[in-house]
């Protein structure tokens, strides 16, 4: 009986560790996933103004959309996950890949490995509004 119990205390607690560090992952993937969109979307307001102005096409100005997309990413406030930022800007669409990685808690007894690594993709392209 008490083998039993300590069988069923320690699958508890594999349980409560898987559950605990899943739930971390989907929760940071969540946060980085809205700060590459929001980069991407910061990004994708560089619009070269002269072209739109003369022409009517809506076009980025890609140096300037990967600067306001970094800049943006640089002025978050969570930034504890954060291990690597990829902004490539073209004439058209903004994208940015921000890499994250999520300490494991329980499970960091049983599995070697500390850490969960999590990427996320966001790309945003310039319209008219209306």
């Amino acid at each position: 009986m008490t083998l039993w119990l300590l069988g069923l205390c320690l699958m508890l607690f594999a349980l409560g560790g898987i559950s605990l560090d899943l739930w971390r992952a989907f929760s940071e993937r969540r946060s980085l996933a809205a700060t590459a969109d929001a980069a991407a979307l910061a990004g994708a307001s560089a619009i070269d103004e002269e072209q739109y102005r003369s022409s009517g096409a809506i076009a980025l100005v890609p140096g300037l959309a990967e600067s306001r997309a970094r800049d943006h990413i640089a002025h978050q406030l969570d930034r504890a996950s954060l291990r690597g930022v990829a902004v490539h800007a073209d004439t058209s669409a903004v994208t940015v890949v921000v890499r994250g990685s999520v300490g494991f808690t329980l499970l960091g007894v049983l599995v070697p490995h500390d850490r969960f690594d999590v990427q996320v993709t966001a790309t945003a392209t310039p319209r008219r509004s209306g």
